[in-house]
């Protein structure tokens, strides 16, 4: 019986795939060698999803496709007439400042949670190791915004994903895989804190963490597959797919 199968669309990067899976594997790492604690790998998370956010800026700002169905969209209780968001130059100028308050908002109130809220909490449980230190997890910041910027180039502008998506499509799309990611992972994190915390338990959340990131990122391409099939947008190929069953 398969648990899990995980299929690369013809276009994916087998490159950004290899990235991903090394950023991903930085916690684990940092968990084995350098005696990381569930503090420390929640906020590495939490600085992946700013990444993610700047990426779907910039997304957003190169995005060609035309959205056909764009919905109501009211920013500061004024409706955005459909015109606007149906051409991509004029959808970009609209919706990338409100994408970047509000995405910068969002991500702003869950630090505050990551850095103050969640170690008080595992504190009371008796996992506490107090709050985590950004200049722990510093170096692995270019490793993120390698790997997310690996899928930006390879996917994004080379597989040319980008003629077929809006920038109303990106606005909304990073949300989706972020909040499902982050919702499995602080319910991990509680229930590592419940046992205690052991170097054990902090590598299967770790690994649960890595297995959803894969998924999600080729879950996108495959949307990105279809919506050029549908749409009549060649994307450049990339030979061999590759299928992993579990």
């Amino acid at each position: 019986m398969n648990l899990l199968t995980l299929r690369r669309a013809a276009h994916a990067s087998p490159v950004a795939i290899a990235l991903l899976v090394v950023a991903n594997l930085v916690p684990l790492a940092g968990v084995l060698f350098l005696d990381w604690d569930l503090a420390t790998i929640v906020a590495l998370y939490w600085v992946e999803n700013g990444v993610i956010g700047a990426f779907a800026l910039a997304r957003m700002a190169t995005a060609e496709g035309v959205e056909v169905d764009p919905g109501a969209v009211t920013i500061n209780g004024r409706a955005v007439p459909r015109a606007q968001l149906e051409n991509p130059a004029t959808a970009r100028l609209v919706l990338m400042p409100f994408f970047l308050v509000h995405y910068g908002m969002f991500w702003f109130v869950h630090g505050v949670f990551v850095w103050f809220g969640l170690p008080q909490m595992w504190a009371q449980m008796g996992a506490g190791t107090g709050p985590p230190h950004l200049s722990t997890i510093a170096w692995a910041i270019p490793v993120l915004v390698l790997s997310h910027g690996a899928s930006f180039l390879f996917n994004w502008l080379w597989g040319g994903e980008r003629r077929t998506s809006s920038p109303a499509r990106e606005m909304a799309a990073p949300y989706g895989r972020v909040i499902i990611l982050h919702v499995t992972i602080v319910l991990g994190a509680f229930a590592v804190a419940a046992i205690g915390a052991p170097i054990g338990a902090l590598v299967i959340m770790v690994v649960l963490k890595t297995v959803a990131d894969l998924g999600a990122h080729l879950a996108e391409r495959e949307r990105a597959d279809t919506r050029a099939r549908t749409g009549g947008v060649a994307l450049t190929r990339n030979p061999s797919k590759v299928s992993i069953s579990m």
